[in-house]
């Protein structure tokens, strides 16, 4: 095993690992205090016009109607177009939008480098001179993701840095973090498109390299520095990338699903109820003239103490 390959592996299993556990610990968090912002796109019939089941006469002896479709097409948008972003921050949004898109090109590059290697185990010959029609639309789709992927999250990266630099209003409350993650990213981008530009314009170093890494093969011998110089820069990405707030892709699940669209009815007996419970048994930690901080949120919101002369 070559040292490339052993840094990848120690880097991809420690980022898989470092998110699961931030994922399960967000998920045991205690219950949200939820928003139940409108329209929720999973009300069937209703999204439209930013109704809710709570409209109907006697709703808790009817079945909600709920559409996952609704839900699903709401990400798609969003994810896709940064619609937050560009309806409330047009500006970052010029720079914003072709950074993720470079980034989701990446993963697809990723994916289709690592297609012909599955199916190279069942016995299809895909990939270098392969026939077939599937084996060319797999070097055409890495091509068409490695010349986008590079290139946007590059120009989106360094536009993003700039606007944290020279716009007021952004560098006011820039941290050093957030300087650092899209140095990081663009130092990782940079090298993929100087790698792809000058050794690797059909990717096929990263190819073999990928191949070696999941079939446990001897890496290439024949691997460009510059190839190699953008899988360590990859690898550090992957052991620095869990302890930054890069892994909002977590929390906007969490975000979307549970706060902002959870309007599941608190029933007696019921799960949210509990959940509700647990957290209101919770110290409030923080007091005020009539809070006690020992108190727990049950007994703040029952009462607490009274302030001196009030009655």
């Amino acid at each position: 095993m070559s040292l490339l390959q052993l840094t990848t592996y120690i880097a991809a299993v420690f980022f898989l690992v470092v998110v699961i556990l931030k994922t399960v610990k967000i998920a045991r968090m205690p219950v949200h205090l939820r928003w139940d912002l409108y329209p929720i796109p999973h009300e069937k019939g209703k999204a439209a016009y930013g109704g809710s089941y709570f409209e109907n006469s006697s709703w808790w002896e009817k079945p909600r109607l709920v559409s996952r479709a609704g839900e699903l097409r709401e990400m798609v948008v969003e994810i896709f177009s940064l619609r937050g972003v560009f309806r409330n921050n047009r500006s970052l949004w010029w720079f914003s939008y072709p950074f993720h898109i470079g980034l989701y090109c990446l993963v697809a590059l990723i994916v289709s480098l690592k297609i012909p290697v599955v199916l190279h185990w069942t016995g299809m010959p895909v990939g270098g001179q392969a026939p077939g029609f599937l084996s060319l639309a797999l070097q055409y789709a890495a091509h068409a993701f490695a010349a986008a992927g590079w290139t946007l999250t590059l120009i989106g990266g360094l536009g993003l840095l700039a606007m944290r630099l020279f716009k007021r209003d952004l560098r006011s409350y820039s941290r050093p973090g957030d300087y650092i993650n899209l140095i990081l990213l663009i130092a990782v981008s940079g090298a993929g498109f100087i790698a792809w530009v000058t050794v690797d314009r059909d990717s096929h170093h990263l190819r073999d390299l990928a191949h070696s890494l999941i079939s446990f093969l001897p890496a290439p011998t024949t691997t460009p520095a510059a190839t190699a110089c953008l899988v360590w820069l990859t690898d550090i990405l992957l052991l620095y990338f869990p302890f930054t707030h890069m892994t909002h892709f977590i929390g906007k699940f969490f975000t979307y699903h549970k706060v902002r669209w959870e309007d599941t009815p608190n029933r007696p007996g019921s799960l949210i109820e509990k959940k509700i419970q647990q957290a209101a048994d919770n110290p409030v930690g923080w007091s005020a003239p009539h809070i006690d901080p020992l108190s727990t949120w049950t007994e703040a919101s029952g009462g607490g103490k009274v302030p001196d002369g009030e009655k």
